[in-house]
């Protein structure tokens, strides 16, 4: 670039990181204000699983493993923990296992890279497969592992001293405006951002990254961008033996009817059929049931949906009760304790991968990635600043 942008980045989650992180290696000069003392969002909240098989085939999948490749640069070069662990979905009921035979079959003309596994095979990989009624399993060697509680909070501190962001936290932003700029010898115009303190600041550009906070900056257009919150539970098992290993990230026969990857499937609606048939409150709180062992030993699990007005602050232990029956089906864990319960809140589109909008000239409102931003963020923010520097003629 000719000149150094200026752009500010609201909101240190992942997505705005993964903005901040792109926009600087283009040789903008980039600022992240975020208004708590560190990011504590549904970046920090979810099970840190980068996921590509849960995506889309095509478009979507190949900018997850996109991302994958993003995750795996930060593993070289910030020392960031990423586990190229993959995957494993099991299947414990036959239309379980049509499906993903189905899937398998299909895999090559998708490019999906992916292969059928015997229970032999599967106990091989994991030590945490149940095997009562385990028919089989797919074994997909994208996906990895991350701590995002860890990674959220690093990642700030590597981009100021590799790419020179700077970070202004507990810095909420209470106001925009686009204001003329005629100092200095220049003309046009820029962004004037206000702090709940009073300072303020000028930027060329603004990527606002709310993340779930859909009543801050700009509601109106929040509120009718068809954006909805959804609320999960989650909990974290400590083994007792501390050497214990999981191996690949695990995922139930539920969780097929959940990512839109598998519905090229003609039997996902079997699956889908005999759930709500016989497992209606599934259904009612949104639960498919997976398994993620971060670096330092402890075994995430979950997870629920619920959804707009059904969210309320408190966390019900009819869902936890769920959650811990799905898993004793498809899953032996080992001993230990629950030692940790949460839950997150997203905001998910239901249409799109993330939600866009400029509200005023230079300013982009950029949230909505709908629980897959660990998995996502990194390829979106690289596909929103490719497709804008090539509209403004500007080497990427």
């Amino acid at each position: 670039m000719s000149t150094r942008e200026r752009v500010a980045v609201i909101g240190a989650g992942i997505v705005g990181l993964a903005h901040a992180w792109s926009a600087a290696e283009r040789g903008r000069s980039v600022t992240v204000f975020e208004r708590h003392h560190f990011a504590s969002g549904a970046s920090i909240r979810n099970f840190g699983m980068v996921w590509p098989i849960g995506q889309p085939h095509g478009e979507l999948y190949q900018m997850a493993l996109a991302s994958r490749e993003r995750w795996l640069q930060l593993e070289r070069e910030a020392g960031i923990a990423v586990n190229p662990c993959g995957s494993i979905h099991l299947a414990h009921h036959p239309d379980e296992w049509q499906v993903l035979q189905q899937f398998a079959a299909l895999s090559s003309s998708l490019k999906v890279a992916c292969q059928l596994l015997n229970p032999n095979e599967i106990h091989q990989q994991t030590p945490a497969a149940n095997s009562t009624g385990l028919l089989g399993g797919l074994l997909s060697p994208s996906e990895l592992c991350v701590n995002p509680r860890e990674a959220v909070r690093s990642l700030p501190r590597w981009l100021e001293e590799r790419h020179h962001v700077r970070f202004y936290f507990n810095s909420r932003i209470v106001s925009l405006d686009q204001i003329s700029k005629n100092h200095a010898g220049t003309t046009g115009y820029a962004i004037d951002v206000k702090t709940a303190c009073g300072r303020r600041f000028e930027f060329d550009r603004v990527i606002i990254c709310c993340g779930a906070e859909l009543m801050s900056l700009y509601p109106l257009i929040l509120q009718a961008s068809g954006l909805v919150r959804c609320k999960l539970q989650m909990l974290s098992l400590r083994p007792d033996n501390p050497h214990w290993r999981q191996g690949p990230l695990l995922a139930s026969g539920l969780t097929l009817r959940h990512y839109r990857i598998f519905e090229v499937c003609p039997s996902l609606n079997d699956v889908r059929q005999r759930i709500a048939a016989d497992f209606p409150e599934l259904n009612q709180y949104g639960i498919h049931v997976m398994a993620a062992q971060n670096n330092h030993g402890d075994v995430i699990l979950g997870d629920s949906h619920e959804y707009g007005d059904d969210i309320d602050p408190f966390d019900k232990s009819l869902i936890e009760n769920l959650i811990l029956r799905e898993l004793s089906k498809v899953f032996c864990l080992p001993p230990g304790q629950i030692h940790q319960r949460w839950h997150g809140i997203y905001a998910k589109h239901p249409t799109l991968p993330v939600f866009e909008a400029t509200p005023i000239p230079d300013v982009h409102l950029f949230t909505g990635t709908g629980g897959a931003g660990m998995t996502m963020a990194f390829g979106l923010a690289e596909q929103f600043w490719n497709r804008f520097d090539n509209r403004s003629g500007l080497a990427s």
